[in-house]
């Protein structure tokens, strides 16, 4: 089965969104045993959209259209490709009515031209959008007269805001896939994600081990991102299962203190995990990252949980008044220290009387460097109820990516010290080409 993806929006192409459509979609569908061949994305207007759609459904079983379902003017997608179709858009008594409660339940009367939405064309399967106004469409095309031999094809359209999309594919298009459609069976494909290893090692340690899999049709594939790497299994055919489960033991057994997760786990889902099955709690002192560590903990449901606190302490002032970091402490050895990242993280850990604590000191950049501690320097210490490891690391990244990097290495290392590992992953060479500060 041939699917192909095209994304609308004149944002996307004047690079002011970035396009997580075609990653997330791909993934997804994937998994499902249908890998996307083509994907464009197109700007927001009429001859644009419908030459796109037209020369994808001439080549695709299946297309699927982002995007342009809304109530603006710019949302030209639903009636450019109805009429491309030749179906006559009519009003949908269901959806008026979710329309006119999804504004009802947040008492204000929806605005006129937002039940444009409700006009569907003609025959489509419609799809319910809980998260929003603009309905999901499937349209059956059979025959097909934009592909040779008129074989049927099929247009899904889905509105364009992710937390729209993705939960009405999740909901709605891929069990209607399932269903529908002759998908690939035997098709597995499964990511792991590794953290602290770059990608050049994580093969030299894994090539040799995995050759005659490979011979036998094993894929595998990888995707570095600073300070991390994901690895990718694939194969297909009655043996897929086996392979790839054969792949994921050798990764294990070769570079298994690296992996932190699988599929699309972040470290800070892991970590909640970790911390809610063991009945710990942990509190967390930031200075460079300024609430990252706490900002991205917070974003996973159960959070509450586990995490008791979290400082912002940017200031020596704030270090000592708030983590009890010795004014001595910091006049022998700065800031940014072994000494320093110690107090603070067991002063977190004494305030809030919690089972673990994290802390990052360091200099983001770009300025601040010396020739003894360089911009990127930082020290992470994780204290717990036996003892406290401090690590120094080296981030010459532009600030944002310093600050992403040095909170996956705090949150990883408290992972480590859960799973009884070493904290410190020295295999740090080959990690991705840090952007110039």
């Amino acid at each position: 089965m041939i699917v192909e993806i095209v994304n609308t929006g004149t944002e996307l192409m004047l690079g002011r969104v970035l396009n997580t459509h075609q990653q997330w979609l791909c993934a997804r569908l994937a998994d499902l045993g249908c890998v996307v061949s083509r994907q464009v994305a197109v700007a927001d207007t009429a001859r644009e959209i419908e030459r796109a759609v037209r020369e994808s459904l001439s080549r695709a079983d299946v297309v699927i259209a982002t995007g342009g379902l809304g109530p603006t003017s710019d949302d030209l997608t639903r009636a450019v490709l109805a009429e491309a179709l030749g179906r006559e858009l009519v009003e949908d008594a269901a959806v008026r009515a979710h329309i006119e409660e999804f504004f009802a339940r947040r008492n204000r009367p929806p605005p006129p031209g937002t039940l444009v939405q409700a006009r569907v064309p003609e025959g489509a399967l419609v799809l319910p959008n809980p998260n929003g106004t603009a309905p999901g469409l499937i349209i059956e095309i059979a025959p097909n007269p934009m592909r040779v031999g008129g074989a049927r094809g099929w247009l899904v359209m889905l509105p364009g805001p992710p937390r729209e999309l993705q939960p009405m594919f999740d909901d709605s298009v891929a069990p209607w896939l399932l269903r529908t459609l002759p998908l690939r069976s035997g098709f597995v494909c499964r990511t792991f994600r590794l953290h602290g290893i770059g990608e050049s090692s994580v093969q030299d340690r894994i090539a040799g081990p995995l050759e005659a899999m490979v011979a036998a049709g094993l894929d595998v594939g990888y995707c570095a991102r600073p300070g991390r790497v994901d690895v990718r299994f694939r194969a297909e055919g009655e043996s897929a299962g086996r392979l790839v489960d054969d792949a994921a033991r050798v990764l294990d057994q070769h570079v298994g203190a690296f992996v932190f997760g699988t599929g699309e786990e972040e470290l800070e889902t892991v970590l909640v995990r970790r911390l809610t099955a063991a009945g710990c709690t942990v509190a967390i002192a930031e200075s460079c990252t300024g609430g990252i560590i706490a900002h991205r903990l917070t974003n996973v449901p159960g959070a509450s949980a586990v995490l008791l606190a979290g400082w912002v302490t940017y200031s020596n002032h704030a270090k000592q008044a708030l983590l009890g970091v010795g004014a001595d402490t910091l006049g022998r050895h700065g800031a940014v220290s072994d000494p320093v990242a110690r107090e603070m993280a067991e002063g977190a850990r004494r305030a809030t009387r919690a089972d673990y604590a994290m802390a990052v000191t360091g200099i983001a950049g770009p300025g601040g460097g010396t020739a003894d501690k360089p911009v990127g320097t930082v020290f992470i210490a994780v204290a717990g109820p036996d003892e406290t490891h401090v690590w120094k690391m080296f981030n010459p990244w532009d600030r944002a990516t310093f600050k992403e990097v040095t909170a996956n290495q705090a949150m990883d290392g408290l992972r480590r010290m859960l799973c009884g590992l070493p904290l410190e992953p020295r295999d740090v060479r080959q990690l991705v080409t840090p952007k110039p500060l």
